[in-house]
């Protein structure tokens, strides 16, 4: 099983946590839950990985909820117990190419 499926896994069955700066983002930026499932089990894929990360190995995952808002959500490796999710955010089209890649100044 690869990085992305288990994530996706562990998401799916509950096992993961939000960061409070995620929580606080999630709030600001009007994520529900459910979005932030529904990106993740449906198609999606890693477009960042930070392997070196400070707090630890995480990855960026951009994914589409139902009504195909984009979401990037930044979590943990999936060798942590729980899922750590790190931040989520809908991409601003003006800073990403088909919200993969980071437009350079």
């Amino acid at each position: 099983m690869g990085m992305l499926e288990e994530i996706r896994s562990k998401i799916l069955r509950r096992q993961y946590e939000f960061s409070k700066h995620a929580v606080d983002q999630s709030i600001i930026r009007e994520i529900s839950v459910v979005e932030m499932e529904e990106a993740i089990s449906g198609r999606n894929e890693i477009v960042e990985d930070y392997p070196q990360d400070k707090y630890g190995p995480s990855c960026l995952i951009l994914g589409f909820t139902k009504t195909r808002r984009p979401l990037h959500i930044q979590c943990s490796y999936p060798s942590r117990p729980l899922i750590k999710i790190i931040t989520l955010y809908e991409p601003d089209p003006d800073l990403w190419v088909d919200f993969r890649i980071r437009k350079h100044d």
